[in-house]
């Protein structure tokens, strides 16, 4: 079941990062991440900001895009863009993989 809202540092541990690129794609990505504040201030990620997180990693880090391009890629993901959903599935699949086999 997947959770209401995420912390930074639960983004992070999910991407791999460390919390300060998490909160600088935040703030690089206004249009595109959205998170709300509890009474403290924290910043809550919803699932959709995630996913938009975990494209963001596929962008910068794995193909090497610019911050520029991965925003664009970002904006036209909105408007339909599957291959970026098809590529995450895939590394998700592979991770896993990975696991399992380190398991073994």
């Amino acid at each position: 079941m997947a959770k209401i809202c995420y912390t930074i540092g639960e983004v992070a541990e999910i991407l791999g990062e460390s919390t300060s690129l998490v909160r600088f794609w935040a703030n690089t990505y206004p249009d595109a991440i959205k998170p709300s504040r509890n009474k403290k201030g924290n910043r809550l990620f919803s699932p959709d900001d995630v996913e938009t997180f975990k494209k963001l990693h596929l962008y910068i880090k794995d193909r090497g895009m610019t911050l520029e391009g991965a925003g664009k890629m970002i904006k036209s993901n909105a408007e339909g863009d599957a291959r970026a959903d098809i590529a995450l599935k895939l590394k998700n699949i592979r991770d896993m993989l990975q696991q399992v086999h380190d398991e073994i």
